[in-house]
């Protein structure tokens, strides 16, 4: 049986709070997005829609509530993107060539081969990945979120992670 406090009024969503979730959602926009950049520009823009009215939730946690609107962000992007030109600025320092016997490059390596096979999921696959072993929530919590009941979810992280695995697993 639902606790009062979930069934009960609507709270308002504290802004002061919103950057306790910052680093988890950030990194399951980069699994979203397949890059820094455009996960920084994905988590940007969530925070502003959320900051510009006062919010009220229900049920859902703060960061289920985010997962949700970062998702609804990155697929409106996707769709309007498709009509409008790419533009990509090169930044010089970050894009130059690491010495492969430093420390940490076969770490940033591996990282970026992982976020690259992330996002070549399929949508349903790669929203699941990123909701539960990206973000952290719970199957439950993650089935709210995405608005699908927990055993898809489960089934979907399942096929989600053997893709992941396969893709990192063949030969480049």
């Amino acid at each position: 049986m639902p606790s009062p406090s979930e069934v009960g009024a609507p709270r308002q969503l504290d802004p002061e709070r919103l950057g306790d979730h910052l680093d988890r959602l950030y990194r399951a926009a980069w699994a979203l997005c397949g890059n820094r950049d455009d996960a920084e520009d994905l988590v940007q823009e969530t925070y502003a829609r959320v900051l510009s009215k006062p919010r009220f939730l229900r049920r859902d946690d703060d960061l289920g509530y985010l997962l949700r609107v970062l998702h609804n962000v990155f697929v409106s992007g996707l769709r309007s993107g498709r009509s409008r030109p790419r533009t990509v600025e090169l930044d010089i320092e970050r894009d130059q060539p690491t010495d492969p016997r430093s420390s940490g490059s076969d770490t940033h390596l591996e990282t970026q081969a992982l976020l690259e096979a992330v996002a070549a999921l399929p949508a349903e696959h790669r929203d699941v990945l990123a909701a539960v072993d990206v973000a952290g929530l719970s199957y439950k919590e993650a089935g709210h979120a995405l608005g699908v009941p927990v055993g898809t979810i489960m089934s979907r992280l399942f096929r989600a992670r053997r893709k992941v695995v396969a893709a990192l697993d063949s030969p480049s």
